[in-house]
């Protein structure tokens, strides 16, 4: 992708509504743009890391052995009624009535919705255990959106649903997610610590949020600084392998971590030691359930057993906040100068930055290293505008691409580029094949 046909509206002041980092940034990148309050459009650039993040979410679910789908956003208000959610969820759910004076819903969650998917198709014990997600827009009226994508009425989110005939069966679907979204995680540049949290209005009694430490997480978070020192990393997981999955629930959350909601200060006081105590603000991207016969007891969804008795079955339910995690990767990773992409979610996996437009030489070797990229299966955007190169450099900080290519005619005399890591500022001069094999191998784990 040139630049200079690109659709990339940044700006240059910081608007005024925007109150934390990764909002700010979002906005004057040119990732979003607000169409109402907490509704936005996502632009070509903030579009592209949805779609990245909603990729590792996709391929680490399936990964688990959990079945993709997609329900509809619009739900009947009489699945509801039969949980006896529909009065009980209160504001937050937007309700309508089409032109038959029908009571819709624009789902805010779909607990009801896949149990009647379940009740209608799933009636032996044989087609268990069973896992189905989707990926689809949600709504929640919150009475004060806030922090763009961080705290929207409209959001993407990954749902998912486990169908399970025993409370150990379930149990196990619920430790399967929580490994996966370690995975998930980590793939994402980000270290998501499980927390012991409160339901809310899904319910259930086993639940842990993943949160995402950050200046400006909305919730207040105890926990033992041994568990910033845990990493999933490349270990090979049997998802059916019910002792792996629990020992990895157990050696995530062993240790103390909770939030507000669950904290127990004379708990934290006596299981940890002082100077591992941590208090702190958290991001949530993440929760796991299990509620048992929640949904399946009062909406009819059964299995005859082996013994030939019908049953409820135990059910969990298990979210991502897609949208909100592209908040939470900024909040965690920037700078004075903009936004630093893990190598995992970046819209592009390099910028190349031509100091001389114009220039036969230069402009030869940034179309010979775009197609080069191009055919190592990488994404690059190149910057071919008619810029001065403090621009540039501005443009290329400001959007956080992970590497930067910089060509210009003094370095092609030499026969050299400079490879910019932009975590670090850390720049290297290389050929042309040398640099773009160095990005090959950096980004071959991500591909």
């Amino acid at each position: 992708m040139r630049l200079s046909r690109y659709f990339l509206p940044v700006l240059k002041e910081t608007p005024s509504e925007a109150q934390i980092v990764s909002h700010r940034l979002m906005l004057r990148a040119g990732m979003i743009r607000q169409q109402a309050a907490g509704i936005y459009s996502w632009l070509p650039l903030g579009f592209k890391v949805l779609r990245r993040i909603e990729q590792i979410v996709h391929e680490e679910q399936q990964r688990a052995g959990h079945i993709p789908l997609l329900m509809p956003t619009l739900q009947p208000a009489d699945l509801w009624r039969e949980s006896g959610r529909y009065e009980a969820y209160g504001e937050e759910m937007l309700r309508i009535k089409d032109r038959h004076k029908r009571d819709l819903l624009y789902g805010p969650t779909n607990e009801e919705m896949i149990t009647d998917i379940f009740r209608s198709h799933v009636s032996s014990y044989k087609d268990l255990p069973l896992t189905l997600y989707h990926i689809q827009w949600k709504f929640r009226d919150e009475i004060r959106p806030r922090f763009g994508v961080m705290r929207g009425r409209e959001f993407l989110m990954k749902d998912g649903y486990n169908f399970d005939l025993t409370y150990e069966d379930a149990m196990h679907a619920y430790n399967r997610h929580l490994v996966s979204y370690l995975r998930s995680y980590e793939r994402m540049g980000l270290q998501a610590i499980p927390m012991r949290a409160e339901s809310g209005p899904i319910g259930g009694d086993d639940t842990h949020e993943f949160l995402v430490l950050a200046e400006t997480g909305e919730s207040e978070v105890f926990y033992d600084s041994e568990i910033t020192d845990l990493r999933f990393g490349d270990r090979a997981i049997d998802y059916d392998d019910v002792a792996q999955c629990r020992a990895v629930l157990e050696e995530f959350t062993s240790r103390y971590a909770r939030t507000d909601d669950t904290h127990d200060a004379a708990a934290f006081e006596a299981q940890v030691p002082e100077e591992r105590r941590r208090s702190a603000r958290g991001i949530e991207v993440g929760q796991i359930f299990y509620f048992g016969t929640k949904y399946s007891e009062p909406m009819g969804a059964t299995v005859v057993n082996d013994r030939g008795e019908r049953v409820p079955v135990h059910m969990g339910s298990h979210g991502i906040g897609v949208s909100r995690l592209l908040g939470a990767i900024i909040e965690a990773s920037h700078d004075e100068n903009g936004i630093i992409w893990p190598e995992g979610v970046t819209p592009f996996h390099a910028g190349i930055v031509n100091l001389k437009q114009g220039d036969g030489a230069a402009d030869a070797a940034c179309e010979s290293l775009y197609s080069a990229l191009k055919a190592k299966g990488l994404d690059p955007l190149y910057d071919d505008r008619e810029e001065r190169a403090g621009a540039k450099f501005a443009t290329m900080d400001l959007i956080g691409l992970p590497w930067r290519i910089t060509v210009g005619p003094r370095g092609l005399k030499n026969g050299v580029v400079e490879l910019t890591s932009r975590r670090t500022g850390e720049s290297e001069e290389l050929s042309a094949e040398a640099a773009v094999d160095r990005l090959a191998q950096i980004y071959a784990p991500h591909l």
